[in-house]
């Protein structure tokens, strides 16, 4: 299987470079000068939305402080994870792996604790996708511009998203693997099997502790969550609008929902290339009857990404010594 990912990589790139063939580059550039010192603001608002993200991660940890320097070092770790789940064909999971070793080399949060923290962060945030969505699919129902194909295939697209969240949810919320492990206790298990099962029910059990016993974290982590997505139709609607192409919020929204519902469905192909620009571009299409416009949108997500990308880098190769230092007075304030 090891082949699958770089073949939708690939196939990502081939559509990318389909749509660059067919699209209006000189419109394009154009439209992008538009955008001129505007651009600040949409990575101002993309900062934001990354500190609020960041926050509701740190939310799940309940032993670590709610301080501006604990933010401060959430947000280092998230960076260099981040950059790691766009650039590994691990479906945007190997930049976890690198969070939780963080957590714990640096900052002496166990692994147990760390594994739950970014399986809460993960859940949540797909939760309030999901009540994003909603709002969003109701946008489409209502709009004139959009066909009966186009709203059936965003319904279909939600209803799949709201089964599999659902049962990644009821999974952890039932206690799942434990009862799995009721099952094969009848029966013996090698040495590994049962210390992984072990492991596994250390982090199901933190699960259900954060849900049943910190609902008012939770109901926090899910509003601010919600907030997180909510910036981006803010960033859309200000992306169309320096580029000359203004739509309204509820359209910023609807496209915005569609670019999220396309990346939750490709989270197998690295960082959605090609098949995020080209549900930009279809939607924005539709909404502002120019493809160029919509294409211009992606390019500057994607140009934004990008920056995020080597930022997130950056912190991991260079500054991971700063961290480092930190780190007898980060156990300390974690005591």
């Amino acid at each position: 299987m090891r082949w699958v990912k770089p073949l939708l990589f690939l196939a990502g790139l081939g559509l990318l470079a389909f749509i660059i063939a067919e699209i209006d580059l000189a419109e394009t550039w154009h439209l992008l000068s538009r955008v001129d010192i505007g651009i600040l603001l949409i990575f101002f608002i993309y900062f934001l939305a990354f500190l609020i993200d960041t926050f509701t991660w740190q939310l799940t940890v309940k032993h670590v402080p709610l301080s501006p320097l604990w933010i401060y070092r959430f947000f280092q770790m998230r960076l260099a994870g981040e950059a790691f789940n766009n650039i590994t064909p691990l479906a945007g999971m190997g930049g976890e792996v690198i969070k939780a070793v963080l957590l714990k080399r640096y900052y002496g949060i166990a692994y147990e604790d760390g594994v739950a923290s970014l399986i809460l962060a993960k859940t949540i945030n797909v939760l309030a996708l999901i009540l994003f969505l909603v709002i969003g699919f109701w946008f489409v129902l209502r709009s004139p511009d959009l066909s009966p194909s186009y709203k059936s295939v965003a319904g279909a697209g939600l209803s799949a998203l709201v089964v599999g969240v659902g049962l990644f949810f009821l999974f952890q919320r039932t206690k799942m693997v434990s009862l799995i492990d009721k099952f094969f206790s009848r029966h013996a298990l090698n040495a590994w099997a049962a210390t992984a099962l072990r492991h596994v029910k250390a982090v199901e059990d933190k699960l259900v502790a954060f849900y049943s016993t910190l609902r008012g974290r939770f109901f926090c982590a899910l509003m601010f969550a919600l907030l997180n997505w909510i910036l981006g139709v803010i960033e859309i609607y200000y992306i169309m609008k320096f580029i000359g192409y203004p739509v309204s919020l509820v359209d910023a929204w609807i496209i915005e929902a569609v670019a999220q519902m396309v990346r939750a469905g490709t989270f197998l192909v690295p960082a959605s290339i090609g098949v995020q620009e080209g549900a930009i571009l279809t939607i924005g299409a539709v909404l502002t009857g120019s493809p160029t416009a919509g294409f211009t949108a992606a390019i500057i997500r994607r140009v934004r990404e990008v920056i995020w990308i080597a930022w997130g880098i950056i912190v991991f190769y260079v500054l991971k010594p700063d961290i480092s230092a930190d780190n007898h007075t980060a156990e300390r304030n974690s005591d």
